[in-house]
């Protein structure tokens, strides 16, 4: 990778709808050319996808939180296919510390969380915080520095 793919990724990862027109003017090459290295960058699996953006509350998810979860390391052939499952589940990380898993979750409300985390105190203990704000979305990875 050269200067001109880690200014594409970054572009791209600010506006995923960016067109080819508009890429090839930023990095001063043809429009083939970039749709070419995107693609290979595609094929190498820098980039793993395209994504919209969207604000949960405007979709009725009030909740959001983070469960850690302790669990024993013999349960996660039976755990990765349940958490893979649930469409609730934002993300789910492998973490070291007192708690094996990290969760983040959205739901429209505490109830339908709650059911959740009984389901997955069959695999072990979990501590839930609730988020009240987010002072920095993702925003991908600063390919500037």
């Amino acid at each position: 990778m050269d200067k001109i793919d880690l200014k594409l990724i970054d572009i791209l990862q600010k506006n995923a709808r960016c067109s080819l027109k508009n890429l090839a003017k930023e990095v001063f090459l043809s429009t083939p050319a970039v749709s070419s290295r995107i693609l290979k960058l595609e094929e190498a699996g820098v980039i793993t996808g395209y994504s919209a953006h969207v604000n949960p509350l405007k979709l009725g998810y009030n909740i959001k939180a983070f469960i850690n979860l302790e669990m024993s390391p013999k349960l996660k052939p039976k755990f990765y296919p349940f958490v893979a499952a649930c469409p609730n589940v934002i993300e789910c990380n492998c973490v070291t510390g007192n708690y094996s898993m990290l969760i983040t979750v959205a739901y429209h409300t505490t109830v339908e969380l709650d059911i959740f985390i009984g389901e997955l105190q069959e695999f072990g203990n979990t501590q839930t915080q609730i988020v009240f704000s987010t002072a920095v979305e993702n925003r991908g990875i600063d390919l500037s520095t």
